[in-house]
């Protein structure tokens, strides 16, 4: 059983370069087919379930690459970076 007084450490290595690229890819896919991209993107990281991003542009199979808590990461890091908190 976990000790649930302690933090636990999370740490992903990925390469930022690519995950920036797919999803960059996957939300012009989206948005070229008339999805909201945000909402989409949202629905897969969330469910797992790929049918939220298109096939449009072999998106979907792009994204796939890329394990969910990655492309949180990612999102969250840019987020950060645009507001200043860094």
């Amino acid at each position: 059983m976990q000790d649930l007084g302690n933090t636990q450490f999370f740490r992903v290595e990925t390469d930022n370069n690519s995950v920036k690229m797919i999803l960059d890819e996957v939300y012009h896919a989206l948005t070229e087919k008339g999805y909201n991209p945000v909402n989409q993107i949202v629905g897969y990281i969330m469910s797992g379930d790929p049918t939220y991003i298109t096939s449009y542009h072999n998106a979907r199979s792009l994204i796939m690459k890329v394990e969910r808590d990655e492309l949180v990461e990612e999102l969250l890091t840019e987020y950060i970076k645009n507001n200043g908190w860094e």
